[in-house]
């Protein structure tokens, strides 16, 4: 057999072979076994040696002809099969898109830091800053500018952590108020402004303790404040978070940096001032402890005493978010469970 019929039988069933394969793998396998080194096609064109010179340009045609068609054939082949796969992955992969969707759970702030933002709108709508401070304080800013002393005694009533003598984690939110104090022009006017933030404390923690919790202080500087100033700021703040049926009263206390100080009790929430187990019997429940800024805290400052006065109070969020929802374990609002946190919405 001559290599032109030989050229002719290798395309017929090449072309053959590439129109039944039904697999991208068995269209490469027939490339390669064709038109491979090792091919039938290379052998023929090996042969051409040993034909006529004048006979070589019209078999070479062939074999490029040859070569041609069965290239052509194997990617029309291919370009059909990668379509076929195509379709057949597009039609496993169809989405029913009647079916419900998935519902997707929208967060929430959590429920202290909702009862801050509560707190900062009310008291930004009276034109008071909201001002942050460091958590990692000195000894300078968190006891003596507020009038505590090295060896006061009343430094007792707050187990602090301590970094270094001199560096500590805060134990109370009063450090921002006395940088602030420090810092305040009051020739441009007074000083209104609250500090939230977390504390620290050396407490074990329980139902109601816990070494790290919130505070929210607030301050107030100006010529002419009195004690009637805050009871209204006080009975604003308790109207705002706990309703119209609530009152305020004031007892006598002790703070280092307030003087006078009272204790602000609201209306005991479960009995409505009657009196019961949870407010022992009093109709009364203690939320924050409040005060005139006392005179050597206002001086350590800068701030002239014969002209300025003003109060402060300190309420913890936390205490308020446990008597707002009725929690008994302060506990609940930092394991992060959130069949417990979903409970309450942001509208709260």
């Amino acid at each position: 057999m001559g290599l032109h019929e030989q050229l002719e039988e290798l395309k017929a069933k090449s072309l053959k072979e590439i129109s039944r394969t039904d697999g991208l793998k068995g269209l490469e396998d027939i490339r390669v076994n064709i038109l491979g080194k090792k091919g039938p096609l290379t052998g023929i064109l090996r042969g051409m040696r040993d034909i006529p010179k004048e006979e070589r340009p019209k078999v070479g045609e062939l074999s490029n002809h040859v070569r041609d068609n069965i290239v052509a054939a194997l990617e029309e082949k291919k370009a059909e099969l990668e379509a076929a796969q195509t379709a057949k992955k597009l039609e496993s992969e169809t989405i029913d898109v009647t079916l419900p969707g998935k519902p997707v759970t929208q967060g929430q702030p959590h429920v202290i830091q909702q009862i801050i933002d509560n707190i900062e709108d009310l008291f930004l709508g009276m034109g008071y800053q909201v001002i942050q401070g460091p958590e990692v304080e000195t000894d300078k800013y968190n006891f003596e500018m507020l009038n505590l002393p090295k060896d006061h005694p009343a430094r007792d009533m707050q187990d602090t952590f301590y970094i270094t003598d001199e560096i500590l984690m805060r134990s109370q939110t009063s450090p921002v108020q006395a940088r602030t104090m420090e810092k305040h022009d009051f020739s441009k006017g007074p000083l209104k402004m609250i500090s939230p933030g977390v504390v620290y404390r050396r407490d074990t923690d329980d139902a109601t303790h816990s070494h790290q919790f919130h505070q929210v202080e607030g301050l107030v500087i100006d010529k002419n404040i009195t004690m009637a100033d805050l009871k209204g700021t006080l009975e604003t703040l308790a109207k705002e978070l706990f309703g119209d049926r609530f009152e305020v009263r004031l007892r006598p206390s002790y703070f280092p940096f307030t003087e006078p100080s009272v204790e602000a009790d609201v209306t005991c929430f479960n009995c409505m001032g009657k009196g019961c187990s949870v407010c022992k019997h009093t109709g009364w429940i203690e939320v924050l402890g409040a005060g005139m800024v006392h005179p050597n805290v206002l001086r350590m400052a800068g701030v002239d005493t014969e002209v300025y006065g003003g109060f402060a109070f300190g309420l913890g969020p936390d205490r308020f978010a446990m008597l707002r929802y009725g929690v008994d374990d302060i506990r609940n609002f930092y394991q992060n469970d959130v069949r417990f946190l979903t409970q309450f919405s942001k509208k709260g």
